[in-house]
């Protein structure tokens, strides 16, 4: 059974499908959004390999010609050298301005295809088809594109929103096991943002989602998506409300930037490990229960997702928070964060003491699992 959450951005919103076979109706549903008859399909060579030949089977039935190409899997095919390939390799193509994109894959090829998009003749369109849990319920909504910079994460980019997105819930059948846990941290974003019902939900159904069943897993994506789809139309481009949606972030992107943006921390194990700092602050500062903190470091764990920084990340408490000024959401140095003043009560605060900050962080680093 499928469901259609829409993001209403006026002029350019647009569909999101979510269900079972998806991958095998992409040509019908561009060529009912598109006229072109040429498209560009994005994918790493992991995810080439499994659904590739479907998409194309699928976009030259409805009469679209696809030109195929590949990067390496993993965050490290999010820099200036991959994008400035692909980007060459796309405009030997002779495409136009109404020559899709289509980002096949999780996070780092949506990433990387949207600001591909975004580029190309000063922007084509783009449609998204995720094939990961932590794509389907967060990167591939909202228009948010960009690669890594040695500064930081996601500090290269733009606001370029698809015009349709298509999240076939089969295709997380093939992610491994840390994957899905690792996409599911997201999920768990959502209900500790405003949605404490959600987790509630989730604290009876989360060992199903991640397990992969598949009524838990299409629940699970639908609430996620509603979740971001109502903030990205009130807010599409984080000048207020859509910056609850970091919550976790500016620490977990701290983590990912010391560990070197590699598999030894996943992004999703990262915010994890963040959302669980960032409720730790808050009680600290006073400002939320300890008793809302241990629920979270609890359900976290019992779906299999780190709460504590990896042992032998190497970082200080200093370096990691010179990683967090360096955010993009930092102001004249300023730490951004966001706060709770419990679950579903996520707030953003600017005015937090950088030296509680740091005994946080040397906290969390003395205990490093």
């Amino acid at each position: 059974m499928s469901e259609t959450v829409r993001v209403d951005l006026g002029a350019r919103s647009y569909p999101i499908e979510i269900g079972p076979g998806l991958i095998d109706r992409v040509g019908p549903r561009v060529a009912a959004v598109h006229s072109a008859r040429h498209a560009v399909v994005i994918t790493d060579t992991t995810v080439g390999s499994l659904y590739g030949s479907r998409v194309a089977d699928s976009l030259a039935t409805a009469g679209i010609r696809a030109e195929a190409l590949t990067v390496p899997p993993g965050e490290a095919s999010k820099s200036w050298d991959v994008l400035g390939d692909l980007l060459d390799r796309i405009l030997a193509f002779g495409i136009d301005r109404k020559t899709p994109v289509i980002a096949l894959g999780g996070g780092v090829v949506g990433d990387l295809a949207g600001f591909a998009a975004a580029s190309a003749l000063r922007g084509v369109p783009l449609v998204h088809v995720p094939t990961t849990l932590l794509a389907q319920v967060d990167s591939a909504v909202g228009g948010k594109t960009g690669i890594n910079s040695r500064h930081g994460k996601n500090l290269i980019g733009a606001f370029h929103q698809p015009s349709l997105v298509l999240m076939d819930t089969e295709s997380l059948s093939t992610l491994p096991m840390r994957q899905r846990r690792a996409g599911y941290a997201e999920v768990v974003k959502y209900a500790l943002i405003d949605r404490p019902d959600f987790l509630a939900l989730l604290e009876r159904e989360g060992d199903r989602v991640v397990s992969g069943d598949a009524d838990a897993v299409a629940r699970a994506i639908g609430e996620s998506v509603r979740a971001k789809a109502a903030i990205v139309a009130a807010d599409e481009r984080e000048s207020g409300r859509r910056a609850l949606l970091n919550l976790g972030h500016t620490f977990g992107h701290a983590l990912e930037a010391e560990a070197g943006y590699g598999d030894s921390l996943l992004h999703g194990e990262a915010v994890a490990i963040g959302m669980v700092m960032a409720f730790d602050l808050s009680v600290r500062l006073g400002l939320c229960p300890a008793e809302d903190a241990e629920r979270v470091r609890r359900h976290l764990a019992a779906c299999g997702l780190p709460t504590r920084p990896p042992a032998g990340l190497g970082g200080t408490s200093r370096r990691l928070l010179d990683h967090m000024a360096k955010d993009k959401k930092a102001e004249v140095g300023r730490l951004t964060l966001v706060l709770v003043r419990g679950i579903g009560r996520a707030f953003v605060s600017k005015a937090v003491d950088p030296a509680t900050v740091i005994d946080l962080l040397d906290d969390a680093l003395a205990r490093a699992a």
